[in-house]
């Protein structure tokens, strides 16, 4: 029974997981720049580009078990999901901008809040249009 309920929820798991794994590095990356006083949104792209990787080959192998059988199959999958992370950058840049240059808050606060809502929307763009079974 504990199997079978993990089967079901596999991807889910490994999903959160894997999401906090690439979280670790969001926010690492960004507080390392921020407390060497960068720019804070040159900080969260830096932070951003490099979790992105961390995210596309975790997803691709660990989360969704994503296979391609051509070279132009990958291309396709790395450009769908860079763009849809894109996407997802602008509303990242955009939380940020509120959080810090608007109200005033914490920078580390304000990422930790705003990748909370970048993973849910990620997840959703993930499961259903970049790695969806073929």
């Amino acid at each position: 029974m504990l199997l079978a309920l993990f089967k079901k929820y596999q991807s889910m798991i490994a999903y959160i997981f894997f999401g906090g794994v690439t979280t670790l590095v969001n926010i690492g990356v960004f507080a390392v720049l921020d407390k060497m006083n960068w720019n804070y949104q040159l900080a969260n792209v830096i932070a951003w580009f490099l979790s992105v990787l961390v995210a596309y080959l975790t997803n691709k192998v660990w989360v969704f078990s994503s296979h391609y059988t051509t070279f132009k199959a990958f291309i396709i999958e790395f450009v769908e999901f860079y763009f849809f992370r894109a996407l997802t950058l602008i509303i990242d840049v955009i939380i940020m901008y509120i959080g810090i240059s608007m109200l005033g808050w914490n920078a580390i606060l304000v990422k930790v809040i705003d990748n909370v809502i970048v993973i849910i929307v990620n997840y959703v763009f993930s499961k259903w249009y970049i790695f969806k079974k073929v």
